[in-house]
Formats: C-alpha cells, sequence, structure tokens
C-alpha cells in the first residue's frame, strides 16, 4: 500500500516543480486550454441531451407506472452521464497530449534536464512523433472503450453498480490516464506501449496511486487545465524512476526495447 502514497508522491513533486518553474507552467497551458473549450461544449451537450437518449433506449418502459420508470431513467441518464465523463477524462488527456505534442516534449526534457544524468530525445521529426502518439493513443482508447463498456453493463447490477463499478472506473481511468502521461517521457526513452504497459503493470499501485487522483481533479474541467503541467512533470519523475532500478522505490521492470525502425538520434528542437 505504500506505493500508493508514492504515486500521489509523484503527483505532488511535479506540481511543485512547476510552481518553481512559472515559465513552463504558462507554456504548458496553452494546449489544456485549447481542448478544455472543445470539451466543455461536448458535455454541456451530452448534460441536456442524455434524458432525450435514455427515453429514446427504452421504449419498454413508456407504460411503466411511478416511479418504476423514473427510478430505471434517471438511473441510466446518470450512468450515461458518468460514461461520458469516464471517456471525457482518458480522451482529454490522449487529445491535449496530442494537440500539445511539442510543448510537453519540452517540458518533459526540461524535467529530467534539471533532474541530473541523460537526457533522452527521441530523434524523431514532429511528424512521426504526432503520429505515433496518435496511434498509441487510439490503442489506449479502444481499451478504454472496452472497460467502460463492460463497466457500463455491469452498472445495472443492484447496489454493485452504484458503488462498486464507479470505483472501478475511477480506477480504470486513472491507470490508463498515468499510461498517457508517462508516455511523454517513455517515447523518449525509446519504449513501444507494449513495453510501457508491461513496465506499469509492475508497478500498478504505484501507477494507481499517480493516477487516481489526478482522475478525480480532472473531473473538473478548469482544474485538469491548471494541474496538466505538473502531471506531466509529476509523470516525467516517475517514468525517471521505473525504468531504473536504482532510483525506483522498490523492484520494477526495466525499460523495454525500441520501436522497430525508429532508433533515437540527437533532435534539436526545443522550446
Amino acid at each position: 500500500m505504500s506505493d500508493l502514497g508514492a504515486g500521489f508522491g509523484y503527483l505532488m513533486k511535479g506540481q511543485r516543480w512547476v510552481a518553481q518553474h512559472g515559465r513552463w507552467f504558462g507554456f504548458g497551458l496553452l494546449p489544456g486550454l485549447v481542448t478544455l473549450v472543445v470539451y466543455a461544449g461536448a458535455l454541456i451537450g451530452l448534460g441536456y441531451g442524455a434524458d432525450d437518449f435514455v427515453g429514446w433506449a427504452t421504449p419498454f418502459a413508456d407504460d411503466w407506472s411511478s416511479p418504476w420508470q423514473g427510478i430505471l431513467r434517471t438511473g441510466l441518464t446518470a450512468l450515461v452521464f458518468v460514461f461520458g465523463l469516464f471517456l471525457a477524462v482518458i480522451t482529454f488527456t490522449a487529445v491535449t497530449l496530442l494537440v500539445g505534442q511539442p510543448f510537453y516534449e519540452s517540458l518533459s526534457e526540461e524535467v529530467d534536464r534539471s533532474e541530473g544524468g541523460d537526457v533522452p530525445e527521441s530523434g524523431l521529426p514532429l511528424w512521426r512523433e504526432l503520429w505515433i502518439s496518435a496511434r498509441d493513443s487510439v490503442r489506449i482508447l479502444l481499451r478504454v472503450a472496452l472497460y467502460g463498456i463492460i463497466l457500463f453493463a455491469c452498472g445495472f447490477i443492484p447496489v454493485i453498480g452504484q458503488t462498486v463499478v464507479p470505483a472501478i472506473g475511477f480506477c480504470v481511468s486513472g491507470y490508463f490516464l498515468a499510461e498517457e502521461l508517462t508516455a511523454v517521457a517513455l517515447q523518449r526513452r525509446g519504449m513501444i506501449l507494449k513495453d510501457r504497459l508491461a513496465l506499469l503493470r509492475g508497478r500498478r499501485m504505484l501507477v494507481l496511486g499517480f493516477g487516481v487522483p489526478l482522475t478525480l481533479a480532472f473531473l473538473v474541467p478548469v482544474v485538469a487545465v491548471f494541474l496538466m503541467p505538473g502531471a506531466v512533470a509529476g509523470a516525467t519523475l516517475l517514468a525517471r524512476d521505473l525504468v531504473d532500478p536504482d532510483a525506483a522505490p522498490g523492484p520494477g521492470p526495466g525499460p523495454g526495447a525500441a520501436d522497430s525502425g525508429e532508433a533515437p538520434a540527437p533532435r534539436a528542437w526545443s522550446a
């Protein structure tokens, strides 16, 4: 259980790092502000339309007497909105990271530089980095969608669907949110998606300690924007220790193999 606290510690360290480097904090805000405008509109639309969607999807309940019709449709409306929030938390990070790839690459490199030692660089052109990031994000989102469908179906189970299922949903969101954020630093270290997932599986509680509190905070869109630079910084610190057994707080797997045909080389682009 100590790994849960250690994971939360990385989140706090990242926020402190950007607080001490004000220029990089402002630099990291820009992609989140752009993405926030789009997502705010989508969630407002979902809030207004969820009850109509549930009414359309449950015509069999039209003739049900009160209060059973209201209980069913109110519960389903809440589940639809929670499911939308679940996807929004994950896709917000993926889209923000994609939009802000050059910004967060530079921020992550600066964190590495400030901590000393080697500063890994991908050696890839920007278009290639964007392609890899988008491709991996789609793969992650497909996994999240599968979990989301399963959890949505389990939401119909009395009591469990209203207690245990949301808790599991936040854990799933937190885990994959941490994957998206650590990917910025781990891709620069030549790790492909399969190896990144294997690395994180080796320290699940550490990853959940980092990702779940961040997921809860990201439910407030404005908070997500302001925490994003520190989240990238904290994820970089976490990634550094995960791939360095001497620095990590306990045993963990080492770095994976480099992406085939994409061997790192020096890269000159920076902020």
